[in-house]
């Protein structure tokens, strides 16, 4: 199912406009020119994403996003604002975005609001595996997988808070009763921390259990 964005831009003509780049990564956008024009789309059909770009309306955002909240509180929010002028106080937006940046970069802090769409996509806190193109998503970075780590996240993914043992998750993945040497196991799982964690060196998803084997906390 292709995405749906609700996208409020205005005219400021030193803003960006993301609705072109937005319609070429495939999803199916629906501009509006007013947080009160937004709120009535509402009426008319649920979008996946809102998008406020408040730097082409000339104004904090804060305002829409919360209209827009109280509209439906189910809807994920993305506030846009110019450099250096996000609101000092809470919003609730999902996301907030200071120009400049990449369509790239919104493209992926769109994707794991987005819902699950199939079950070739598994989510576990801000963890996006999609099984079928080898893709993770997680703290607004995307990476491509091999096909044993997407098998090893997976396995991991489907049981968060439980201890995997190391010979199951070797045998699982590398699909072999010989467990006597799991070290390819520990680079797989440092290849997963480099795709998914802040600082690899201290990771806060995929934890070591010494002895035991490797544990997902999300």
């Amino acid at each position: 199912m292709t995405a749906k964005i609700l996208c409020i831009e205005g005219k400021h003509s030193s803003s960006p406009n993301f609705v072109p780049a937005l319609d070429k990564k495939g999803y199916v956008v629906v501009q509006v020119p007013t947080g009160k024009a937004a709120v009535d789309q509402l009426s008319e059909t649920i979008p996946d994403v809102i998008i406020v770009n408040a730097a082409s309306l000339r104004t904090s955002g804060v305002r829409i996003i919360q209209s827009l909240r109280n509209a439906d509180a189910r809807i994920p929010l993305i506030l846009i604002c110019d450099n250096g002028k996000s609101p000092k106080k809470d919003v609730a937006a999902n996301v907030v975005l200071e120009l400049p940046f990449t369509i790239r970069k919104l493209d992926n802090r769109i994707k794991p609001l987005l819902p699950l769409s199939s079950d070739k996509t598994l989510k576990a806190g801000p963890i996006q595996l999609d099984k079928e193109r080898l893709l993770v998503h997680c703290l607004g970075k995307e990476t491509r997988l091999t096909p044993k780590m997407v098998r090893l996240l997976e396995m991991l993914m489907e049981k968060p808070g439980e201890v995997l043992e190391r010979e199951h998750l070797f045998r699982e993945v590398w699909e072999t009763d010989f467990t006597d040497d799991t070290r390819t196991l520990d680079v797989h799982v440092s290849w997963l921390r480099q795709a998914i964690e802040k600082d690899p060196r201290k990771p806060e998803f995929i934890k070591t259990l010494r002895g035991l084997g490797y544990r997902l906390d999300v």
